[in-house]
């Protein structure tokens, strides 16, 4: 892995591109009324403008990229031996996308894999265009948002306790035998919302809300917004601890309050 002064400006720099393709593609289909939805064998939606931005995505990494891997939600992988590989969720939120909310997003990131197989993700990018925002991070570069044409430098919440913290979640789907310990949590919180999806761990690198729980992702669902967290100064981990976004589940916060969310969830 390159060292954390070495610069990524020339990938991330990608990434937007990779992003600007992606935002095209889904806004043309977004609110469409001849959208295409099937039903994947995992009973989850999926819609054309997934496929087509994912069909995009590779194409242009085959192009700048030809060395490294790839892993996509709707199109597999091809990661085996590789040191650097880029993970793709198309449209996060697909069922927002096609009921016509407008939180969702492209979530690209790109993971680099040392002698010893640690994974680290050190380029994220999370672009919500029907939001008009986009964020971003490399690995020791900061963490930013795009809002309406103007840039902000992201920085997570100081709230040091669950009792004045906002957290945030989907629904109560996942949770298995950790449901009661975080409701109970959650009851004993300053405020609760159910935003789900990215945007929640979104707002936890801009210090909007303190916490964000997921217990069932997948890593295409965590990668881009485990470094964009990270570097806004937060923590990313799954509900038992394990840090980065492989564990199959995302909690971010402001670290301030991690250890406890964590104590919390596993009583």
């Amino acid at each position: 892995m390159k060292s954390d002064s070495a610069s990524y400006t020339d990938d991330l720099a990608l990434a937007h591109v990779l992003a600007d393709l992606a935002d095209s593609i889904a806004l043309q289909r977004y609110q469409a009324l001849d959208l295409i939805v099937t039903t994947k064998p995992d009973n989850t939606p999926v819609t054309d403008a997934d496929r087509a931005v994912e069909t995009a995505i590779r194409q242009a990494l085959a192009k700048h990229r030809p060395d490294d891997g790839l892993l996509g939600e709707e199109f597999g992988s091809d990661i085996s031996g590789t040191k650097r590989y880029w993970v793709i969720d198309p449209i996060d939120g697909t069922k927002n996308f096609m009921r016509g909310v407008p939180t969702w997003a492209c979530l690209i990131a790109l993971v680099e894999v040392a002698a010893d197989a640690a994974q680290e993700v050190v380029v994220g990018i999370a672009s919500a265009p029907a939001l008009s925002r986009r964020w971003f991070a490399s690995k020791g570069a900061g963490a930013f948002v795009v809002f309406n044409g103007d840039t902000k430098k992201l920085s997570v919440s100081r709230v040091a306790s669950l009792s004045d913290a906002s957290i945030a979640y989907s629904d109560f789907n996942g949770f298995g035998d950790r449901l009661e310990a975080f409701q109970k949590m959650l009851s004993h919180a300053w405020r609760t919302r159910g935003l789900g999806d990215f945007w929640s761990h979104m707002l936890v690198a801009e210090g909007a809300v303190d916490v964000a729980v997921e217990p069932t992702l997948a890593v295409w669902d965590m990668a881009a917004l485990d470094i964009i967290v990270r570097e806004a100064g937060g923590r990313f981990t799954n509900v038992t601890g394990k840090a980065g976004p492989f564990g199959g589940s995302g909690v971010s916060t402001n670290g301030l309050v991690h250890d406890a969310v964590i104590t919390g969830l596993n009583p």
